[in-house]
C-alpha cells in the first residue's frame, strides 16, 4: 500500500469526534479524579484521571486485567472506590447506590428476561420506578421505533438473532433516559459480519439520542470504529489518550504501537538529533533510521522506532536513499483481497511486515515466496518511541 493511505481502523473514527464543545462544564460532564480501586493488597485501578465531553462516545480498550472493566464498575456503582472521585454533571456520586446514580449499563450478556416479551423487557425498569402506564407506553413503542424493533415487541428474546437481542437491550437501557449510558464489550456476542454492521447502527442510534456513552473493549477495530476518543490501559493506568488517529498515528509507548494495530519496530540508538530530524543507529538495518523530526534527546540514547505496514513499500530494485531501507527475502504472504500483508525476513533475520495494495503490486510485477526484494519507508512513517 502507498505510504499515503491510511488504516481502514483509524479512519472509522465516529462523527461524535467533531462534535463542538461549548464550555467547560460540557467538556467536564463525566470526570473520573485520582481514582484507585485495591482489592486487598492488589491495585486493580492505579490514580486513573479522565474527563469525557457531554454527547462522547468514549472508549476504554485495554486487555484482559487491564483494569478497564473494574473502572466501568465503579462508574455503574457496582464496586466501591478506593480512593478519587467520580462525578457526572457536577454530582459526586460515591455516596449513591447504583439505583440511585442517572447511569445505565449495557451489559455484555444482555441480561434480558427470557419470559418477558420485547415491550415488557424494555418497559421493566420504568416499572419499577412507578412511571404511569400511558408514559411506559410512549416511552417504550419511541425507543422501539428508534431501535427498529417496534414489529417485534411481542416476541420473547429466544425468538431474536443476537443482533436483535443486542437492540432490546440498548432500548431498555435508553428508555430511562440516563445522563450516562455504560457499554460492557457490547459487539463480544455476534459473529464478524453482524459486529461490523452493527457498531456503524449503534453509533447512529446513540448519536441521535445524544447520549454520553463509556464503552469496555478489548477490541481495537471496534474501539476505533465507534468511539470519538478512547484510552488505552494497561496495569490499571492510561497508558495514552485521545483521538483514534492521533492514538493509531502517534503512539506514545511501545505498548501502544503493539496494541492498535501492528507495527514494525526497530530498536536503536540515537546519533544525531537535530529539531528537524533524527538518526538512529539500528543492527539490524544496513542504513540509519532518518525521522522528520527532533526528539532533544542525549546522543547515544536507546529509542524504538514504530513503522506501520502500511507505510512500507516493496520494491525489487535498491532504493535510492541512504536510509530508512532494508533488503531481505519474502517468507509470508496473505492475501487480504484489496491489499496483501508480506512477510520479508531481512538479511540480519528481523521480519518486516507490509501492507501492500493490489494496485503497488501490479506495478512491482508481484513478488511471491523467496524472492528478493527491498522495504522502505519515508522519513514522515517512522514515530519515535523512548518508552
Amino acid at each position: 500500500m502507498s505510504e499515503q493511505s491510511s488504516a481502514p481502523a483509524a479512519a472509522g473514527a465516529s462523527p461524535r469526534s467533531n462534535a463542538p464543545v461549548a464550555d467547560r462544564a460540557t467538556e467536564d460532564f463525566v470526570q473520573v479524579i485520582d481514582v484507585v480501586k485495591k482489592f486487598g493488597e492488589t491495585v486493580a485501578v492505579r490514580n486513573v484521571s479522565l474527563s469525557v465531553r457531554k454527547g462522547e462516545l468514549f472508549a476504554l480498550l485495554g486487555s484482559s486485567g487491564c483494569g478497564k472493566s473494574t473502572l466501568l464498575r465503579m462508574l455503574a456503582g457496582f464496586e466501591p472506590v478506593t480512593s478519587g472521585k467520580i462525578l457526572i454533571d457536577g454530582e459526586d456520586l460515591a455516596q449513591l447506590p447504583p439505583y440511585r446514580r442517572p447511569v445505565n449499563m449495557m451489559f455484555q450478556s444482555y441480561a434480558l428476561f427470557p419470559h418477558m416479551t420485547v415491550e415488557a423487557n424494555v418497559a421493566f425498569g420504568l416499572k419499577q420506578e412507578g412511571v404511569p402506564k400511558a408514559e411506559i407506553k410512549e416511552r417504550v413503542q419511541a425507543v422501539l421505533d428508534l431501535v427498529q424493533m417496534s414489529r417485534f415487541a411481542k416476541r420473547k428474546p429466544h425468538q431474536l438473532s443476537g443482533g436483535q437481542q443486542q437492540r432490546v437491550a440498548l432500548a431498555r437501557s435508553l428508555v430511562k433516559r440516563p445522563k450516562l449510558l455504560l457499554l460492557d464489550e457490547p459487539m463480544s456476542a455476534l459473529d464478524k459480519q453482524i459486529r461490523q454492521r452493527t457498531q456503524i447502527e449503534l453509533v447512529n442510534i446513540l448519536d441521535k439520542v445524544g447520549v454520553t456513552c463509556i464503552m469496555v473493549t478489548h477490541d481495537q477495530e471496534e474501539a476505533m470504529t465507534m468511539a470519538s476518543r478512547l484510552a488505552v490501559m494497561s496495569e490499571g493506568q492510561i497508558v495514552q489518550l485521545g483521538t483514534p488517529s492521533e492514538v493509531y498515528e502517534y503512539p506514545n509507548t511501545r505498548f501502544s504501537a503493539e496494541f492498535i494495530g501492528s507495527t514494525n519496530l526497530f530498536d536503536g540508538n540515537v546519533v544525531e538529533d537535530e529539531p528537524d530530524h533524527v538518526f538512529v543507529e539500528c543492527a539490524e538495518l544496513p542504513v540509519r533510521l532518518y525521522v522528520n523530526h527532533g526528539i532533544t534527546g542525549p546522543l547515544g540514547m536507546p529509542v524504538t522506532i514504530s513503522v506501520r505496514p502500511e507505510r512500507i513499500a516493496l520494491t525489487r530494485k535498491p532504493p535510492e536513499g541512504a536510509f530508512n531501507w532494508g533488503h531481505g527475502v519474502v517468507k509470508n504472504i496473505a492475501y487480504m483481497g484489496g491489499y496483501s500483508l508480506y512477510h520479508v525476513k531481512l538479511d540480519s533475520g528481523k521480519t518486516v511486515i507490509a501492507n501492500v495494495s493490489s494496485l503497488a503490486l501490479s506495478e512491482i510485477d508481484s513478488p511471491t515466496w523467496d524472492d528478493e526484494v527491498y522495504v522502505r519507508w519515508s522519513a514522515s512513517a517512522g514515530v519515535v518511541l523512548t518508552s
